[in-house]
């Protein structure tokens, strides 16, 4: 059955200006774009006063574990999403199994949220259980190198083997093979932290010749910002694949204004020379992570478990305190560069831990009558074993616009999912948020810029073919909103609040949502480039 949504603002995905048309939908396919009659037996959605777009694509969202678990996507749903890539930072659910499978698990849950001790796969596995799952959503995958990394030697600090290089090589080609739209790193985090620039050209050699890219968390976006920018470039450069730099920015009241412009010169220099180098970023000048990023790697020793046992200890927690009040080479010290008191926490496994929840660092240890910041950190890091998120009020507004204004600079969320009753806005309202904000109130960005940023350049940069532009044969993802009423809700204080003003979002042809209300049944499907 053909749909025709009639007399939209059509912002086409591609950067041209609006105007007024029609798109007709006949199955999963957009049949036409443009000034269209309606046809016998058509259905007729009235889309007046609306802008008519490409769905949005979120290449970064950390819910790899949600589309086994029966999510209904409403979260994504209302911002507008129907396709989002899974596997970022490092952080695949898969590979996972084999004598690090408890460590992992707790290492993964700050970031992708519980998941089920069974849901042990090797990567073209997991794959398959997506294709499995009816989701709500399109969905995409990248796999993490340290997943790859855990699932080999933990958390160790010692170089990889000839033999561990040989293995991760493997699944990587394997995982390629399968159907993977890309290897992501989180060079910030345990045990990526520890690897070698040699190790990293041995372990990316599959991307080679593909064209699929590199999606990395850098080293530091502190401090370190403008050495690890360069270090990620050369790394993609050796390489020979295009580089995505995940939520590009510049932390640390001491480095604002100013770090972030010579990040980009080191970008624009690489782009110059012609290495394909692009940039994402998020609408927000708070950042979240997992709280176990705060433990210097000189406390971890490259056991993470042992570290966290310590933690528990007045001796572990004496250590702690004195090694997070210095500054290090080659990695960000947040208790320094930003403050324990910009520092929220926002996802605790615990239920007693729960009453933590929504205050600093510094705020909580006084209220419950810890002796320091320091001091309630290892508490919290110890007594959920690792699983504790936060918030970092890390950023400049200025430097968030600078980084939205980069042409190739493309919008994410990076909704973290953690069990959390405060978690960070971003993943209730991160594209409403980008168009109420950037657009309406504040003209960063002019109105067909914003919608590129969430639907062709994320849809090109994964090579999602069809997808992310209105266009004869592309397929039917589509996105009518109205322009005044569409705005994120989620706030620091009531994150959970969701978007709102959605009229009509089709995936691949099927109306999940008419006139702000949920409806039809999942429609999405595992895209594998």
């Amino acid at each position: 059955m053909r749909t025709l949504l009639r007399g939209g603002q059509i912002l086409d995905g591609a950067g041209a200006p609006a105007y007024r048309g029609d798109v007709r939908l006949n199955g999963d396919k957009i049949e036409a774009v443009g000034a269209l009659s309606p046809l016998p037996d058509e259905q007729v959605i009235d889309v007046s006063g609306c802008v008519v777009c490409p769905a949005f694509v979120d290449m970064h969202r950390h819910m790899d574990a949600h589309p086994l678990l029966g999510d209904d996507m409403a979260v994504e749903l209302r911002q507008g999403i129907a396709t989002t890539a899974v596997g970022n930072c490092g952080f695949s659910l898969a590979p996972y199994g084999g004598a690090f499978a408890a460590e992992k698990r707790e290492n993964d849950a700050p970031i992708l949220g519980r998941y089920p001790e069974s849901f042990r796969f090797q990567f073209p596995e997991y794959l398959n259980a997506l294709e499995s799952s009816a989701s709500g959503l399109n969905l995409t995958a990248l796999i993490g190198l340290g997943a790859v990394r855990i699932s080999l030697t933990g958390f160790s600090d010692a170089p990889l083997s000839s033999s561990a290089l040989n293995a991760a090589r493997g699944m990587l080609q394997d995982a390629l093979d399968a159907g993977a739209a890309g290897i992501s790193a989180g060079i910030m985090y345990l045990p990526e932290y520890y690897t070698a620039r040699d190790e990293y050209r041995a372990m990316l050699a599959p991307l080679r010749g593909t064209g699929k890219p590199l999606v990395t968390h850098i080293r530091g976006e502190g401090d370190g910002l403008v050495a690890s920018v360069r270090e990620v470039i050369e790394i993609a450069r050796e390489a020979e694949c295009p580089l995505e730099i995940s939520h590009f920015k510049s932390c640390g009241k001491q480095n604002w204004r100013k770090e972030i412009f010579r990040a980009i010169d080191e970008i624009e220099a690489a782009r110059a020379h012609g290495q394909d180098v692009t940039v994402d970023f998020y609408p927000y000048t708070g950042g979240s992570t997992a709280l176990t990023t705060m433990l210097p790697p000189a406390f971890v020793k490259g056991d993470m478990a042992a570290a966290l046992k310590a933690l528990g200890t007045r001796e572990g927690v004496d250590e702690f305190r004195a090694l997070s009040r210095l500054r290090y080479d080659g990695w960000d010290n947040y208790a320094l560069t930003l403050g324990w008191e910009r520092i929220i926490v926002s996802g605790v496994c615990r239920e007693h831990n729960r009453k933590f929840c929504g205050l600093t660092v510094t705020d909580a240890a006084q209220k419950f009558g810890f002796d320091d910041a320091e001091a309630l950190a290892a508490y919290l890091m110890y007594d959920e074993a690792g699983q504790t998120s936060i918030i970092n009020l890390s950023m400049h507004p200025d430097d968030v616009d600078a980084v939205a204004r980069l042409p190739y600079a493309s919008v994410i969320s990076d909704a973290l999912y953690a069990d959390s009753d405060t978690p960070h806005p971003r993943k209730f309202g991160a594209m409403p948020r980008l168009w109420t904000d950037f657009v309406r109130a504040r003209h960063v960005l002019a109105p067909e810029e914003a919608i590129r940023k969430m639907t062709r350049m994320p849809a090109e940069r994964l090579g999602l073919k069809g997808r992310g532009t209105l266009a004869a044969g592309g397929f039917a993802d589509v996105l009518a909103f109205e322009p005044d009423a569409f705005r994120d809700c989620a706030t620091y204080s009531s994150p959970t609040r969701p978007a709102q003003g959605v009229r009509a979002l089709y995936i691949n042809g099927q109306a999940r949502i008419l006139s702000d209300a949920l409806t039809g049944a999942p429609s999405g499907r595992l895209i594998r480039p």
